[in-house]
């Protein structure tokens, strides 16, 4: 008889993430706006701080990851001992996965949520469940439903991606006050700060023992490229995660090129500004061609055209003209693409093929 490797329950189940594409055959000038990327990149001492690094490349990092924290918590006013460091906020919520699901257990998803929050938890054995959202906006009446004696997570994205938009506070606060104590909600706030006045689930978390916030620096901070992310859960709940944490997760360039981020505040405001002036610019021309788009509050816009058809043949003449966007069929969005704000010549140039592709002026 032939031994096969067994396979925990749940890992064959995972449909493999797929990223926004970057490359254009034949081209080598393409505009790439299908990852949320920051046009403006990140912070000249993010990049200055990277560098210096560079002669500390023997030595090993810190486990505790205390300047970052620190820089963290000065910055938005939190515990440093609140908080805890991974490799990108996908890295937290796979522990957070891991700390409290596994087989037998359920994990509430939204109808258009991040495609991540399925596969973490298929990865645990959990089982993912699926509620539908409200014209494109997570519909909490729809999760407390949902809510059995099995659920233990319940994953949102707030700004969601990839529709831009926005739960209600009072609906956040309802969803948060109406969970069963044994299940823990998850805010994903990698694009909060491009939400104005948003917090990010801060006052949440600190009213509820079973609410946890993330963070990345992929977004605003223009660190993509470092995988860098952080969770904020009171004091019990990061014990409990730090104790699954490898404990050299990140390197010391991360380390030191996220807390110069954290701390150049005028330059995350000067992004944040920049991503507002050119993303309510840019849906207000989309608008005015005839496709419709929800108000955003993060660095994207979701375009919706009449059809799958249509939104094909938008992204067709986009790549056409060497620009990439996202296509979001898959969220079960098909009549639909998703858009990075650029700068304003992206802006400017996305509007123009938009505009020869609907025979507007």
């Amino acid at each position: 008889m032939t031994d096969t490797i067994r396979v925990q329950p749940g890992i064959m189940d995972i449909a493999l993430y797929v990223s926004g594409e970057s490359t254009l055959k034949g081209r080598d000038d393409v505009l790439k706006l299908s990852s949320n990327e920051n046009p403006y990149g990140p912070s000249p001492r993010a990049m200055a701080a990277f560098a210096a690094a560079a002669g500390q490349l023997h030595r090993y990092p810190a486990t505790d990851h205390a300047g970052l924290r620190a820089a963290i918590g000065a910055v938005h006013g939190l515990d440093p001992d609140r908080i805890i460091c991974g490799v990108g906020s996908d890295e937290v919520l796979q522990f957070i996965a891991q700390a409290f699901a596994g087989p037998g257990d359920e994990a509430i998803t939204t109808e258009h949520g991040f495609s991540m929050y399925p596969i973490l938890a298929h990865a645990v054995g959990a089982t993912p469940v699926e509620v539908p959202e409200r014209a494109r906006v997570v519909d909490v009446d729809a999760i407390l439903a949902a809510v059995t004696d099995r659920t233990r997570l319940v994953f949102i994205a707030n700004p969601a991606n990839p529709t831009g938009t926005m739960i209600p506070d009072a609906d956040l606060r309802r969803l948060a006050q109406g969970l069963p104590g044994t299940v823990v909600l998850v805010l994903d706030g990698a694009y909060a700060e491009f939400a104005a006045g948003y917090d990010g689930g801060v006052s949440l978390v600190d009213a509820h023992p079973n609410v946890i916030m993330t963070r990345t620096f992929s977004k605003i901070h223009g660190l993509g490229g470092l995988r860098i992310g952080w969770g904020y859960a009171q004091r019990s709940v990061i014990d409990v995660l730090n104790r699954i944490r490898q404990p050299f997760n990140l390197s010391n360039a991360q380390l030191d090129a996220a807390e110069a981020a954290m701390r150049d505040v005028a330059y995350t405001r000067h992004c944040a500004t920049e991503n507002a002036r050119w993303r309510d610019w840019l849906r207000a021309a989309l608008v005015q061609m005839g496709i419709g788009c929800d108000e955003s509050h993060a660095n994207f816009i979701l375009a919706r055209f009449a059809s799958p058809e249509e939104a094909d043949g938008a992204d067709a003449a986009l790549r056409a003209d060497g620009i990439l966007v996202r296509k979001v069929a898959g969220y079960k969005l098909p009549d639909c693409l998703r858009i990075t704000v650029g700068d304003e010549a992206a802006c400017r140039r996305i509007v123009g093929v938009l505009a020869a592709f609907k025979g507007v002026r």
